[in-house]
């Protein structure tokens, strides 16, 4: 197998795979290319700094006492100058939506835990939960269905 890169910022970015055939390796590059958008820093405030946090990093995007914050692998708050839907369009493919006010990374997810009045909380790696809407949930199962299959 070979590998090659060119760097040239007055050609526009393209990515070509040649394969002999599909396969598993051929997919995960496939999806990795088709999920990146370009943006793998975003700046946010934290104690009076700004700081630049790495997307992948990000647990959760959270609307608290109104404010927007990205909550992150170590349960830290971090402030978005930014609404939610300016964030949503910015983030990869596996940010979902898990209620209202809330953005969740879907690889950070830890699981899902179902409560007697049936509310639904998403629970992460680094501990954090946040309630999960009854319409959001089903279709993130629905999601979740579907990349099994593929």
């Amino acid at each position: 197998m070979k590998f090659e890169l060119i760097i040239d910022k007055s050609k526009e970015e393209s990515l070509t795979l040649l394969s002999k055939k599909e396969s598993a390796f051929t997919s995960k590059i496939e999806n990795l290319v088709m999920q990146y958008n370009g943006i793998d820093l975003l700046q946010v405030y934290y104690e009076n700094e700004i700081v630049n946090l790495p997307i992948e990093d990000i647990e959760c995007f959270s609307v608290i006492d109104g404010k927007l914050y990205a909550i992150d692998n170590e349960n830290k708050r971090f402030f978005v100058n930014k609404r939610l839907y300016e964030i949503k369009e910015e983030l990869p493919k596996n940010f979902i939506t898990i209620n209202k006010s809330s953005i969740a990374n879907k690889n950070a997810l830890s699981k899902f835990t179902l409560s007697f009045s049936g509310a639904v909380d998403a629970i992460f790696k680094s501990g954090y939960k946040e309630y999960v809407s009854r319409r959001c949930f089903a279709e993130i199962k629905r999601r979740i269905k579907n990349e099994r299959l593929c």
